[in-house]
């Protein structure tokens, strides 16, 4: 079984989000979902980023590092939206790590150096959605997929950006159900 550290998108850490790590944990695995936000939560993403913005993207790195020091090396970073910054530069940089997921976004892997070639990845977003595909997030998961050995693009039907979490109204259930099996398949296979 593997064992992950789950960071949320700018909303915070919502129920539709506790309810996917529980998921995880359902399925035999360790989550860790850490609130990177102390405990605020917001209705929007710019209101979200707004957050981090005023907190300062060095400060929300910072407490996703901080989340990850008292946690074994060996671990799955996986991260929402904005949760992907932190996900993706601790799998990029920290050493052992055992894969990374990363769901509606994207950063180029140049931000934190070179991707580990051997490092297995998913990355999941919405073939419609404005945000992944409009901002830059799949063509630097396109990079991704072809800098590693094991990597993976899974684009669903559907504009929503946070199809996943099923406590907001983009909430897709048929794509969450088809990405929590690619998922669930992943963990089995690097944990």
């Amino acid at each position: 079984m593997a064992e992950v550290l789950l960071f949320h998108h700018a909303l915070g850490p919502t129920a539709g989000l506790r309810a996917f790590a529980n998921e995880l944990r359902d399925a035999g695995h360790t989550v860790h979902a850490p609130d990177l936000f102390e405990g605020r939560t917001f209705d929007s993403i710019e209101a979200g980023v707004g957050y981090a913005n005023e907190v300062g993207w060095g400060e929300i790195m910072a407490r996703g590092e901080r989340a990850a020091e008292a946690l074994p090396n060996e671990l799955v970073y996986a991260g929402f939206s904005l949760g992907v910054v932190p996900a993706q530069k601790l799998a990029q940089t920290r050493p052992g790590a055992r894969g990374a997921l990363f769901f509606s976004s994207c950063i180029p892997t140049s931000e934190f150096g070179a991707w580990p070639a051997d490092l297995p990845a998913q990355i999941h977003g919405m073939d419609a959605d404005p945000i992944f595909m409009a901002e830059g997030d799949v063509d630097a998961a396109r990079e991704l997929v072809e800098a590693a050995d094991d990597a993976e693009l899974f684009l669903y039907p559907g504009d929503e950006h946070f199809f996943a979490d099923s406590g907001l109204p983009g909430y897709d259930a048929d794509a969450t159900k088809l990405l929590t099996q690619r998922v669930l398949e992943f963990l089995a296979r690097v944990g």
